[in-house]
This record gives C-alpha cells, sequence and structure tokens, in this order.
C-alpha cells in the first residue's frame, strides 16, 4: 500500500494521529519491502535510518547473549512499529528483526519520521511505547529470575495466544519450535519439551508438530501465577 492514507494498518499504530498532509509526505518518502521467511530486516548494530511499519506477517525480535545463543525479546505483528528508539537516540539497532514467515513492511526514512515527531500526539504516542517497551524489558528480568520453567512457559503460551489469535482448529496462530519456545523463556529446550509433556498428559493443552492448543486456560493461568 503506497498511500499511507488508504492503508487501514495505520489505524493499529501511532500513525493514526497523523493528518493526511503528514501521512502524504511519509507516503512519498517510504519504500514497501517484502521478505520471505528467515530474512533479516534489521540486524544488531546495523545503522538503521530509519523505521519499519509491518503491514503484514510475523517476525521475532532477537538478540545474542555473550555465548552466541540467540535469546527472543519479543515477537511482531502487522501494525507494529520497529525501529523508534535507535531512530530516536542515533544509536545502531540493539536487536535482530528476523521475518518469521511471508512479511511486508515499509520502511520510513528517518527524515520522515523525525518530520511527524512534529505532531505532539505523534510523539506522545511514540514515548508511550517507549515506556511500554522499558517495562515489558523489566518484567521479563523479573520473570527469568522469579518464575520457574513450568510457570513461565504457561505465561508464554498464554501471551502468545493474546498476541496471535487462534487457527480455524483453535491452534496458537503462530509455529514456534522447541527451541523457540526456550529461547523465548531462557531455558535449556529439553526442559520445554518435557513440561509441554507434561501440560499434555495433564489435558491442559494439545500438541501436534508445532502447533499447539490450549484446553484449560484457566489451569495455565494458575500455573503461570504459581499456585499449584
Amino acid at each position: 500500500m503506497k498511500n499511507c492514507n488508504l492503508c487501514l494498518i495505520r489505524h493499529l499504530n501511532a500513525m493514526k494521529e497523523l493528518s493526511k498532509e503528514e501521512l502524504d509526505r511519509i507516503s512519498a518518502y517510504k519504500k514497501v519491502q517484502h521478505y520471505q521467511k528467515g530474512d533479516q530486516l534489521l540486524r544488531e548494530g546495523q545503522n538503521t535510518n530509519g523505521i519499519f511499519c509491518i503491514m503484514s506477517g510475523k517476525g521475532k525480535l532477537t538478540r545474542y547473549n555473550s555465548l552466541g545463543k540467540e535469546q527472543i525479546v519479543r515477537f511482531v505483528k502487522s501494525g507494529n512499529l520497529i525501529g523508534y528508539r535507535s531512530a530516536i537516540s542515533n544509536e545502531p539497532a540493539s536487536l535482530n528483526l528476523t521475518a518469521l514467515e511471508e512479511m511486508t513492511a515499509c520502511f520510513i526514512p528517518k527524515e520522515a519520521f523525525d518530520e511527524a515527531l512534529d505532531n505532539r500526539k505523534f510523539a506522545r504516542r511514540i514515548m508511550e511505547m517507549l515506556s511500554e517497551d522499558l517495562k515489558q524489558a523489566n518484567m521479563f528480568i523479573a520473570n527469568l529470575s522469579q518464575h520457574t520453567v513450568k510457570e513461565r512457559l504457561a505465561d508464554t503460551l498464554l501471551h502468545l495466544e493474546d498476541v496471535f489469535g487462534t487457527d480455524k482448529e483453535g491452534n496458537i496462530n503462530i509455529a514456534l519450535s522447541r527451541e523457540e519456545l526456550s529461547s523465548i523463556i531462557g531455558t535449556a529446550s529439553e526442559s520445554v519439551i518435557r513440561v509441554l509433556s507434561a501440560f499434555k498428559k495433564e489435558g491442559i493443552i494439545y500438541t501436534k508438530a508445532k502447533k499447539i492448543k490450549l484446553l484449560d486456560k484457566i489451569r495455565l493461568k494458575q500455573i503461570a501465577e504459581g499456585i499449584e
């Protein structure tokens, strides 16, 4: 979608605060780009010189620890704006953005993004997003130190369904490997496999390959909160 004024995705993020004229200017600058599964939109340490607006598809934001192991920080989907922290701070990207399926994204150059920040309502929305990012980062650190693998996995499954919804068969609408799940909660894949098997045996979830269906969300919530 070349014309931002005609794009419904803008209503899902801070760009809904921009005027027709401001959106016209962004439309003149931006580039619509298509990606295949596994393509990297951003690389840690890369100078981005702009932000991405995700039009369709799903992706993951990751970073590598001191041992070179990938850590999934969060997932992205249609409507998300990515890269605004680096664009504001004039710093290289601190995360990698990788497509989990076919994705389409609009790249908005920093010049156009900076102009949009002159709109106070848009700027406030971006500030709110930065605040939420910090809140989520603090919660992630707290979860790693204060909760068991079982509790973290239960919370993650509920979060994934909340973010991505379900398909027509009731499965969480994103296919993740056991390695990716272990990367989210910061543990070994063997631990994730063991806990998933226990959940399945108890009738809390149903799994088939990479598909997971939540059968007892009340019980999962109790587990996530440490209620046994």
